[in-house]
């Protein structure tokens, strides 16, 4: 089954389920995946409420390229009795944790919390993620919580790699340096 959305010009959106044929167009987006769920026999969860401002909402997860990285694995234990504020660890076939915390941008808020889950339990996050993304890169037009997760989640991902294939730091700065970003 395939449901597709798409901004109209005039501020509306349109969904359709390319299945049935069954199209619906209204101003709000979350109205119109609804009914596209509905119409799908799929159950529809709202979106929850919004972060205060400041704040940023991110799942933060810890996967391992092989073995056992589950929920209840020792290894967590730790993080499991004492997240971070604002986080809490959900099962997602891996270990999780549901954040909502303040930083300026949302690579911020990420980083700090990376950073403190490293030094206090040991444990490299090396993935974000979010619900119902289908791709590990987000469209640019998606809204730029969107593209920053989408930012944070492949240099968490690029870490974790790089360091399972023994390169470090100084040679993804260097990378990055390279690059020419500022």
């Amino acid at each position: 089954m395939s449901l597709q959305f798409r901004r109209n010009a005039d501020g509306t959106v349109t969904g359709r389920n390319e299945n049935n044929g069954f199209t619906v167009t209204h101003a709000d987006e979350e109205e119109v995946k609804r009914q596209l769920y509905e119409d799908a026999g799929w159950e529809y969860t709202p979106p929850p409420p919004p972060v205060p401002p400041g704040h940023h909402r991110f799942l933060l997860v810890h996967e391992e390229d092989e073995g056992d990285c589950g929920f209840g694995d020792e290894r967590y234990a730790g993080l499991r009795a004492s997240p971070p504020e604002g986080c809490v660890p959900v099962d997602r076939g891996c270990f999780a944790l549901e954040c909502r915390r303040p930083g300026r941008t949302l690579l911020d808020a990420v980083a700090g919390t990376v950073a403190e889950i490293r030094r206090a339990h040991g444990v490299v996050m090396n993935a974000v993620r979010t619900d119902g993304r289908s791709g590990e890169w987000p469209d640019a037009d998606t809204g730029s919580a969107d593209v920053a997760e989408g930012v944070a989640h492949l240099v968490l991902t690029a870490a974790h790699r790089s360091r399972r294939l023994g390169y470090g730091r100084k040679d993804l700065v260097r990378l990055l340096d390279a690059t020419g970003i500022e």
